[in-house]
Protein backbone atom coordinates (compact mmCIF):
# COMPACT_ATOMS: atom_id res chain seq x y z
CA UNK A 1 0.00 0.00 0.00
CA UNK A 2 1.08 3.19 -1.03
CA UNK A 3 -0.04 5.04 2.06
CA UNK A 4 -0.40 3.07 4.79
CA UNK A 5 0.63 5.99 7.07
CA UNK A 6 0.07 9.64 5.95
CA UNK A 7 2.45 10.57 3.34
CA UNK A 8 5.56 13.24 4.25
CA UNK A 9 7.71 15.44 1.73
CA UNK A 10 8.22 18.93 0.85
CA UNK A 11 6.67 20.54 -2.18
CA UNK A 12 7.93 24.09 -4.12
CA UNK A 13 4.71 25.90 -4.15
CA UNK A 14 4.07 27.78 -0.29
CA UNK A 15 7.99 28.87 -0.95
CA UNK A 16 9.17 29.24 -4.39
CA UNK A 17 5.96 29.45 -6.55
CA UNK A 18 7.04 30.03 -10.47
CA UNK A 19 10.27 30.27 -9.42
CA UNK A 20 11.39 26.59 -9.32
CA UNK A 21 14.48 24.93 -11.24
CA UNK A 22 16.49 22.31 -11.55
CA UNK A 23 19.27 23.31 -9.09
CA UNK A 24 16.57 24.73 -6.45
CA UNK A 25 15.42 20.91 -6.91
CA UNK A 26 18.88 19.72 -6.37
CA UNK A 27 19.78 21.17 -3.23
CA UNK A 28 16.83 20.49 -1.82
CA UNK A 29 17.27 17.23 -2.43
CA UNK A 30 20.67 17.13 -0.32
CA UNK A 31 19.38 19.41 2.42
CA UNK A 32 16.37 16.71 2.91
CA UNK A 33 18.97 14.24 3.52
CA UNK A 34 22.16 16.44 5.15
CA UNK A 35 19.62 17.89 7.72
CA UNK A 36 17.76 14.74 8.38
CA UNK A 37 14.61 15.43 6.91
CA UNK A 38 14.47 12.02 4.94
CA UNK A 39 15.67 10.21 8.22
CA UNK A 40 12.67 11.73 10.10
CA UNK A 41 10.49 10.17 7.09
CA UNK A 42 10.23 13.26 4.57
CA UNK A 43 10.47 10.72 1.89
CA UNK A 44 8.69 12.75 -0.75
CA UNK A 45 10.33 15.50 -2.76
CA UNK A 46 6.95 17.31 -5.19
CA UNK A 47 7.45 20.44 -8.10
CA UNK A 48 4.25 21.84 -8.16
CA UNK A 49 2.81 24.07 -11.28
CA UNK A 50 5.01 26.14 -13.18
CA UNK A 51 7.20 23.70 -14.24
CA UNK A 52 6.21 22.97 -18.29
CA UNK A 53 5.99 24.81 -21.32
CA UNK A 54 3.10 26.56 -22.66
CA UNK A 55 2.26 24.22 -25.02
CA UNK A 56 2.67 20.20 -25.66
CA UNK A 57 5.21 18.36 -28.39
CA UNK A 58 4.23 17.37 -31.51
CA UNK A 59 2.72 13.69 -30.06
CA UNK A 60 0.63 15.40 -27.26
CA UNK A 61 3.35 15.31 -24.57
CA UNK A 62 3.78 17.41 -21.63
CA UNK A 63 7.48 19.04 -22.17
CA UNK A 64 9.39 20.41 -19.25
CA UNK A 65 10.11 24.30 -19.69
CA UNK A 66 13.94 24.28 -20.68
CA UNK A 67 15.46 27.41 -19.25
CA UNK A 68 14.22 25.98 -15.86
CA UNK A 69 14.76 22.36 -16.76
CA UNK A 70 17.35 22.26 -19.29
CA UNK A 71 18.12 18.45 -19.06
CA UNK A 72 14.86 17.56 -18.78
CA UNK A 73 12.69 15.56 -15.69
CA UNK A 74 14.32 12.19 -16.07
CA UNK A 75 17.93 13.59 -14.80
CA UNK A 76 16.04 15.53 -11.95
CA UNK A 77 14.48 12.21 -11.18
CA UNK A 78 17.31 10.20 -11.41
CA UNK A 79 19.26 12.98 -8.65
CA UNK A 80 16.30 12.93 -6.36
CA UNK A 81 16.05 9.42 -6.63
CA UNK A 82 19.93 8.84 -6.11
CA UNK A 83 19.50 10.52 -2.54
CA UNK A 84 17.29 7.98 -1.43
CA UNK A 85 14.00 9.83 -1.95
CA UNK A 86 11.17 9.86 -4.05
CA UNK A 87 10.00 12.58 -6.14
CA UNK A 88 6.74 14.41 -7.37
CA UNK A 89 5.11 16.60 -10.15
CA UNK A 90 2.20 18.24 -10.29
CA UNK A 91 -0.87 18.67 -12.93
CA UNK A 92 -4.69 19.48 -12.95
CA UNK A 93 -7.50 17.93 -14.26
CA UNK A 94 -8.68 21.13 -16.60
CA UNK A 95 -7.63 22.27 -19.56
CA UNK A 96 -4.94 24.26 -17.79
CA UNK A 97 -3.41 24.50 -14.39
CA UNK A 98 -4.01 26.55 -11.61
CA UNK A 99 -1.23 29.13 -13.24
CA UNK A 100 -2.23 28.47 -16.58
CA UNK A 101 0.07 25.95 -18.17
CA UNK A 102 -1.02 22.95 -19.82
CA UNK A 103 -3.56 20.62 -18.05
CA UNK A 104 -4.32 16.96 -18.35
CA UNK A 105 -8.13 17.30 -19.40
CA UNK A 106 -8.22 14.46 -22.13
CA UNK A 107 -4.59 13.70 -21.90
CA UNK A 108 -4.41 11.39 -18.70
CA UNK A 109 -3.01 8.07 -20.30
CA UNK A 110 -0.06 10.22 -22.20
CA UNK A 111 0.70 12.38 -18.91
CA UNK A 112 0.21 9.10 -17.22
CA UNK A 113 2.54 7.07 -19.49
CA UNK A 114 4.76 10.20 -19.84
CA UNK A 115 5.41 10.38 -15.94
CA UNK A 116 6.02 7.00 -15.74
CA UNK A 117 8.90 7.34 -17.99
CA UNK A 118 10.60 10.32 -16.02
CA UNK A 119 10.33 8.19 -13.05
CA UNK A 120 7.74 9.86 -10.86
CA UNK A 121 6.67 8.40 -7.64
CA UNK A 122 3.56 11.04 -6.55
CA UNK A 123 1.28 13.39 -8.56
CA UNK A 124 -0.41 16.24 -7.35
CA UNK A 125 -3.47 16.48 -9.63
CA UNK A 126 -5.49 19.76 -9.27
CA UNK A 127 -8.96 20.98 -9.75
CA UNK A 128 -8.85 24.51 -11.99
CA UNK A 129 -10.49 25.14 -14.96
CA UNK A 130 -11.86 21.69 -16.03
CA UNK A 131 -15.14 22.08 -18.26
CA UNK A 132 -18.28 23.02 -16.29
CA UNK A 133 -19.56 19.50 -17.70
CA UNK A 134 -16.84 17.06 -16.26
CA UNK A 135 -17.67 15.64 -13.01
CA UNK A 136 -14.73 16.11 -10.80
CA UNK A 137 -15.49 12.33 -9.53
CA UNK A 138 -15.11 11.35 -12.85
CA UNK A 139 -11.70 13.20 -14.03
CA UNK A 140 -10.56 11.76 -10.59
CA UNK A 141 -11.41 8.20 -11.33
CA UNK A 142 -9.89 8.29 -14.71
CA UNK A 143 -6.57 9.67 -13.77
CA UNK A 144 -6.61 7.00 -11.05
CA UNK A 145 -6.97 4.44 -13.75
CA UNK A 146 -4.11 5.89 -16.12
CA UNK A 147 -1.65 6.02 -13.11
CA UNK A 148 -2.59 2.52 -12.73
CA UNK A 149 -2.17 2.00 -16.02
CA UNK A 150 1.50 3.35 -16.40
CA UNK A 151 3.40 0.43 -15.39
CA UNK A 152 4.71 2.09 -12.44
CA UNK A 153 3.50 2.87 -8.83
CA UNK A 154 2.64 6.39 -8.17
CA UNK A 155 1.42 8.43 -5.31
CA UNK A 156 -2.22 10.07 -6.28
CA UNK A 157 -3.08 13.21 -4.76
CA UNK A 158 -6.22 14.27 -5.52
CA UNK A 159 -6.59 18.36 -4.72
CA UNK A 160 -9.30 19.45 -5.37
CA UNK A 161 -10.32 22.16 -1.90
CA UNK A 162 -12.79 19.62 -0.64
CA UNK A 163 -15.49 20.26 -3.63
CA UNK A 164 -18.16 17.95 -5.05
CA UNK A 165 -19.00 16.08 -1.64
CA UNK A 166 -15.54 14.56 -2.54
CA UNK A 167 -15.55 12.63 1.00
CA UNK A 168 -18.62 10.30 -0.36
CA UNK A 169 -16.16 9.01 -3.21
CA UNK A 170 -12.65 9.78 -3.16
CA UNK A 171 -11.60 7.03 -1.82
CA UNK A 172 -13.43 4.65 -3.98
CA UNK A 173 -11.55 6.52 -6.87
CA UNK A 174 -8.17 5.13 -6.40
CA UNK A 175 -6.74 8.44 -4.90
CA UNK A 176 -4.02 8.05 -2.10
CA UNK A 177 -4.41 11.58 -0.25
CA UNK A 178 -7.24 14.22 -0.89
CA UNK A 179 -7.16 18.10 -0.11
CA UNK A 180 -10.04 18.91 2.06
CA UNK A 181 -9.42 22.66 2.05
CA UNK A 182 -9.08 25.71 0.30
CA UNK A 183 -5.16 26.73 0.22
CA UNK A 184 -3.22 27.50 2.77
CA UNK A 185 -1.15 31.13 3.88
CA UNK A 186 1.22 31.60 6.54
CA UNK A 187 -0.79 33.23 9.32
CA UNK A 188 -2.84 32.19 11.91
CA UNK A 189 -6.43 32.79 10.76
CA UNK A 190 -5.78 30.41 7.89
CA UNK A 191 -4.13 27.57 10.31
CA UNK A 192 -7.55 28.04 12.62
CA UNK A 193 -10.17 28.70 9.77
CA UNK A 194 -8.80 25.02 8.02
CA UNK A 195 -8.18 23.26 11.54
CA UNK A 196 -12.13 24.28 12.19
CA UNK A 197 -13.24 23.41 8.68
CA UNK A 198 -12.17 19.73 9.53
CA UNK A 199 -13.28 19.47 12.95
CA UNK A 200 -16.39 16.74 11.74
CA UNK A 201 -14.16 15.44 8.99
CA UNK A 202 -12.11 13.53 10.64
CA UNK A 203 -13.61 10.11 9.81
CA UNK A 204 -12.98 10.25 6.50
CA UNK A 205 -9.32 9.49 6.83
CA UNK A 206 -7.59 6.12 7.20
CA UNK A 207 -5.05 3.93 5.58
CA UNK A 208 -4.60 3.94 1.95
CA UNK A 209 -6.41 7.49 1.71
CA UNK A 210 -5.52 10.34 4.06
CA UNK A 211 -7.74 13.39 4.71
CA UNK A 212 -4.85 16.36 3.59
CA UNK A 213 -5.30 19.57 5.50
CA UNK A 214 -2.58 21.14 2.99
CA UNK A 215 0.43 21.77 3.57
CA UNK A 216 2.97 23.16 6.22
CA UNK A 217 3.83 26.73 6.36
CA UNK A 218 5.65 25.81 9.52
CA UNK A 219 9.22 27.71 9.39
CA UNK A 220 8.35 30.37 6.34
CA UNK A 221 7.94 33.67 8.77
CA UNK A 222 6.39 35.58 6.49
CA UNK A 223 8.21 34.59 3.60
CA UNK A 224 7.49 33.21 0.06
CA UNK A 225 4.76 32.42 -2.85
CA UNK A 226 1.87 32.08 0.47
CA UNK A 227 3.85 34.52 3.50
CA UNK A 228 0.85 36.44 4.42
CA UNK A 229 2.35 37.88 7.38
CA UNK A 230 3.82 34.81 9.27
CA UNK A 231 3.51 33.38 12.70
CA UNK A 232 4.79 33.21 15.59
CA UNK A 233 6.61 30.13 16.99
CA UNK A 234 4.28 29.04 19.12
CA UNK A 235 1.42 29.26 16.01
CA UNK A 236 3.80 27.25 14.25
CA UNK A 237 4.06 24.16 16.78
CA UNK A 238 0.05 24.54 17.34
CA UNK A 239 -0.05 24.06 13.55
CA UNK A 240 2.62 21.35 13.28
CA UNK A 241 0.37 19.30 16.27
CA UNK A 242 -2.65 19.69 15.09
CA UNK A 243 -1.72 18.23 11.39
CA UNK A 244 0.14 15.27 13.02
CA UNK A 245 -2.96 14.49 15.74
CA UNK A 246 -5.20 14.71 12.65
CA UNK A 247 -3.53 12.36 10.56
CA UNK A 248 -2.85 15.25 7.73
CA UNK A 249 -0.14 14.52 5.16
CA UNK A 250 2.83 16.08 6.51
CA UNK A 251 4.58 18.33 3.04
CA UNK A 252 6.73 21.30 4.16
CA UNK A 253 6.86 24.26 2.00
CA UNK A 254 9.40 26.32 3.37
CA UNK A 255 12.53 26.74 2.13
CA UNK A 256 14.84 24.05 4.19
CA UNK A 257 17.84 25.23 2.99
CA UNK A 258 17.71 28.17 5.50
CA UNK A 259 15.58 26.44 7.77
CA UNK A 260 15.61 28.53 11.31
CA UNK A 261 17.37 25.66 14.32
CA UNK A 262 13.54 26.19 15.88
CA UNK A 263 11.61 25.32 13.03
CA UNK A 264 13.81 22.56 11.83
CA UNK A 265 13.85 21.00 15.47
CA UNK A 266 9.75 21.19 15.40
CA UNK A 267 9.71 19.66 11.86
CA UNK A 268 11.89 16.78 12.92
CA UNK A 269 9.84 16.10 16.46
CA UNK A 270 9.92 11.78 16.30
CA UNK A 271 7.33 12.13 19.15
CA UNK A 272 5.07 14.08 16.96
CA UNK A 273 5.96 12.40 13.61
CA UNK A 274 5.42 9.14 15.34
CA UNK A 275 1.82 10.13 16.05
CA UNK A 276 1.04 11.03 12.63
CA UNK A 277 2.69 8.00 11.39
CA UNK A 278 0.96 5.55 13.59
CA UNK A 279 0.87 2.24 11.96
CA UNK A 280 -3.53 2.03 12.51
CA UNK A 281 -4.12 5.33 11.31
CA UNK A 282 -6.60 6.05 13.80
CA UNK A 283 -8.40 9.12 13.65
CA UNK A 284 -8.80 11.35 17.14
CA UNK A 285 -11.75 11.96 18.74
CA UNK A 286 -12.88 15.43 20.08
CA UNK A 287 -13.17 14.58 23.57
CA UNK A 288 -13.41 18.42 24.55
CA UNK A 289 -15.14 21.31 22.80
CA UNK A 290 -15.23 24.51 25.07
CA UNK A 291 -16.93 27.62 23.53
CA UNK A 292 -15.27 26.75 20.46
CA UNK A 293 -11.69 27.71 21.40
CA UNK A 294 -10.48 25.52 23.31
CA UNK A 295 -10.03 21.66 22.02
CA UNK A 296 -8.98 18.61 23.55
CA UNK A 297 -8.18 15.51 21.01
CA UNK A 298 -7.77 11.76 21.86
CA UNK A 299 -5.83 9.54 19.23
CA UNK A 300 -5.69 5.67 20.13
CA UNK A 301 -1.92 4.45 19.46
CA UNK A 302 -0.97 1.09 18.01
CA UNK A 303 0.89 0.57 21.28
CA UNK A 304 -1.94 0.52 23.28
CA UNK A 305 -1.12 4.32 24.49
CA UNK A 306 -3.21 7.20 23.41
CA UNK A 307 -1.99 10.58 21.94
CA UNK A 308 -3.73 14.02 23.87
CA UNK A 309 -3.24 17.23 22.68
CA UNK A 310 -4.66 19.75 24.09
CA UNK A 311 -5.17 23.13 21.69
CA UNK A 312 -6.24 26.72 22.82
CA UNK A 313 -7.05 28.60 20.07
CA UNK A 314 -8.44 31.75 22.03
CA UNK A 315 -6.61 35.14 22.13
CA UNK A 316 -6.21 34.81 25.91
CA UNK A 317 -4.56 32.67 28.04
CA UNK A 318 -6.78 29.90 29.85
CA UNK A 319 -6.35 25.90 30.92
CA UNK A 320 -7.48 23.66 28.86
CA UNK A 321 -9.79 20.87 30.67
CA UNK A 322 -9.60 16.93 30.64
CA UNK A 323 -12.00 14.59 32.31
CA UNK A 324 -10.67 11.20 32.15
CA UNK A 325 -13.88 10.28 32.70
CA UNK A 326 -15.09 11.69 28.76
CA UNK A 327 -12.28 9.19 27.50
CA UNK A 328 -13.42 6.23 29.70
CA UNK A 329 -11.49 6.29 32.60
CA UNK A 330 -13.99 6.38 35.55
CA UNK A 331 -12.23 7.77 39.37
CA UNK A 332 -12.91 4.43 40.41
CA UNK A 333 -11.36 2.66 38.00
CA UNK A 334 -8.34 2.39 40.04
CA UNK A 335 -6.15 3.56 36.70
CA UNK A 336 -4.95 6.83 36.09
CA UNK A 337 -2.70 7.90 33.07
CA UNK A 338 0.97 8.54 32.57
CA UNK A 339 1.66 11.54 31.16
CA UNK A 340 4.75 11.69 28.49
CA UNK A 341 5.22 15.24 26.95
CA UNK A 342 6.04 15.05 23.61
CA UNK A 343 7.39 19.00 23.00
CA UNK A 344 9.67 18.29 26.13
CA UNK A 345 10.61 14.40 25.66
CA UNK A 346 9.89 13.53 29.39
CA UNK A 347 7.74 12.13 31.88
CA UNK A 348 5.72 14.59 33.57
CA UNK A 349 3.74 12.41 36.18
CA UNK A 350 1.08 10.29 36.70
CA UNK A 351 -2.75 11.75 36.69
CA UNK A 352 -5.69 10.73 38.49
CA UNK A 353 -9.52 11.91 37.33
CA UNK A 354 -8.82 15.16 35.33
CA UNK A 355 -5.16 17.20 33.67
CA UNK A 356 -5.90 20.82 32.54
CA UNK A 357 -2.45 22.63 31.32
CA UNK A 358 -3.00 26.18 31.54
CA UNK A 359 -1.76 27.21 27.95
CA UNK A 360 -0.76 30.63 26.62
CA UNK A 361 -3.01 32.55 23.59
CA UNK A 362 -2.60 30.07 20.32
CA UNK A 363 -0.85 27.39 22.00
CA UNK A 364 -0.37 24.05 23.08
CA UNK A 365 0.27 21.24 24.82
CA UNK A 366 0.81 16.98 23.45
CA UNK A 367 1.28 14.19 25.84
CA UNK A 368 1.35 10.26 25.41
CA UNK A 369 -0.39 8.72 27.89
CA UNK A 370 -0.35 5.19 29.48
CA UNK A 371 -2.94 3.59 31.21
CA UNK A 372 -1.50 2.67 34.66
CA UNK A 373 -3.09 1.07 37.87
CA UNK A 374 -2.62 3.50 40.72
Amino acid sequence: MLSRTPPMGWNSWNTFGWSISEELIKTTADTMVEKGFLAAGYNYLVIDDCWSEMKRDEKNRLVPNKEKFPNGMKAVADYVHSKGLKFGMYSCCGTRTCAGFPGSFEYEYIDAETFASWGIDFLKYDYCLRPEISEGKHLYRKMAMALRSSGRDILFSACNWGCDNVYDWIRSSGAHMFRSTGDIVDNWESIKNLYTSQIEKGSYGAPGCFNDMDMLVVGMYGKGNVGFGGCTEEEYRTHFALWCMMNSPLMIGCDIRSISDTALELLTNKDLIAINQDKEGRQPYLANNTGNTRYCWVKPMADGEYAIGYFNMSDNQTDVLLHFWDIGLPSTSGYGLKLYDCFTHQDIGVFKDFYNPMLKPHTCAVYRAKVVKL
